[in-house]
């Protein structure tokens, strides 16, 4: 393997937390701080969007792809980081929030609109 090459979520979590240890960051790495960090990283994936229509954020220049795949990086580094300082597996996260939102969002009610779980009919 290759020193840029990450074949897996276990793989990123090692490199990440060496990444932290090597620079003796552990003591800003904590859930409060990472979180926040999360949130500033999540809210700059948002520039390369403003003011665009929906249908020109489906059609991204190579420079406007390229600033979203740094910003979608940086959330996942922070985001996997967080999950390892809580000992939260992210894909049996996922896999369970996935089944919980299939069972509020059932395929005959949530079909083809943008509904919030609690607006369905009970019909």
């Amino acid at each position: 393997m290759s020193p840029h090459e990450i074949d897996s979520l276990d793989t990123l979590r090692r490199r990440i937390r060496e990444f932290a240890e090597a620079r003796a960051w552990e003591r800003y790495h904590t859930p409060k701080n990472l979180v926040m960090a999360l949130s500033v990283e999540a809210s700059e994936l948002l520039e390369p969007f403003q003011w665009l229509t929906a249908e020109q954020s489906l059609q991204l220049s190579a420079t406007q792809r390229e600033a979203v795949r740094q910003e979608i990086a940086d959330v996942l580094i922070y985001l996997t980081r967080l999950a390892d300082l809580l000992d939260i597996d992210l894909l049996e996260a996922a896999a369970d929030k996935l089944a919980i939102n299939a069972h509020k969002y059932p395929v005959d009610k949530a079909h083809g609109n943008a509904l919030k779980y609690s607006d369905f009919s009970n019909d």
